[in-house]
């Protein structure tokens, strides 16, 4: 079981829009659309990815990393470190 497994058909219709926009992009691209509205959808669609992330690393850090916690010693350690390491990815992006 994920730690996303309740909110899985949020995410996927999320990332279906998200899709959407990106498909949207390539259109705006193909039509030489103004550099601006581009970059404007750009961010959104960064913004969008960025909410799944979000949302995606506190499910992880309720379920997973807690799961873990309560069993304590190394598994525990490893997923403190994944999640902080998971943290530092989407920091740096």
């Amino acid at each position: 079981m994920t730690g996303y497994d309740d909110g899985k058909d949020a995410y996927l219709a999320r990332l279906k829009r998200v899709e959407g926009q990106v498909r949207g992009l390539h259109r705006m691209v193909e039509s030489d659309a103004y550099c601006i509205d581009v970059l404007t959808q750009v961010s959104a669609v960064t913004k969008a990815l960025q909410a799944v992330a979000l949302g995606l690393l506190t499910d992880h850090l309720g379920h997973c990393v807690v799961q873990a916690a309560g069993q304590g010693g190394d598994a525990a350690d490893a997923k403190v470190r994944e999640a902080a390491d998971a943290v530092a990815r989407l920091v740096r992006s």
